[in-house]
């Protein structure tokens, strides 16, 4: 989704709100970068700061979870290396 980026700006920050997602699995859905969503959440500050407070707070909290997926991603990758290698 290209398009007009203060709406743009404003879908994505609906999405994360309504969703929770990631900013990587946003941008996975509306088929722009990583770096995209984050300019368009800084736009969004300007445009909308009701629902920018909205999205900084899911963006936070997904922050502050990241290390938590990593390290149950890393698990799960050993012990499907482990499984694999014991056949």
């Amino acid at each position: 989704m290209k398009g007009d980026p203060e709406e743009r700006a404003v879908q994505i920050g609906r999405y994360l709100v309504q969703s929770g997602a990631t900013v990587r699995a946003a941008a996975q859905v509306f088929g722009v970068s990583k770096s995209t969503v984050w300019k368009d959440q800084c736009r969004l500050q300007h445009l909308a700061p009701g629902l920018w407070q909205e999205v900084r707070a899911v963006l936070l909290y997904n922050k502050a979870q990241r290390h938590l997926r990593g390290g149950e991603t890393t698990r799960c990758k050993y012990l499907h290396a482990q499984h694999n290698h014991a056949d």
